[in-house]
């Protein structure tokens, strides 16, 4: 709970509470400041002098919209090999059968029941 230190340790309301957080937390005069007497003055120019330069823009080796074709074409060919190993592998069939339409109407017809 936060106190004023001239109020002998009372409760505060919360009016009284913001004011002395924002007085606490209020920035003191750059003069006072501790952190800017520490720092040696080299680093000061060399924060300015970087802040003067132009940035560079940056070139990138692969434009966003090849990215999203990789990707596009990285997912379809995982999902192709996944198909493949699970029904090649774990289903005990052969792997190029579920790349067949047949074997994907077969299921089809299983999971609505119409055979």
């Amino acid at each position: 709970m936060a106190t004023d230190p001239n109020s002998n340790k009372k409760n505060l309301t919360r009016e009284q509470k913001r004011k002395a957080l924002d007085e606490a937390t209020k920035p003191k005069d750059s003069k006072s400041n501790s952190l800017e007497t520490k720092q040696p003055k080299e680093n000061k120019e060399k924060v300015s002098s970087t802040e003067e330069r132009p940035r560079k823009a940056r070139r990138r080796i692969l434009p966003i919209w090849l990215r999203i074709i990789i990707v596009l074409l990285l997912s379809a060919l995982a999902l192709v090999l996944g198909l493949m190993v699970g029904y090649g592998v774990l289903g005990d069939g052969k792997p190029t059968d579920a790349l067949n339409w047949e074997t994907w109407q077969h299921i089809w017809d299983i999971v609505t029941k119409t055979e």
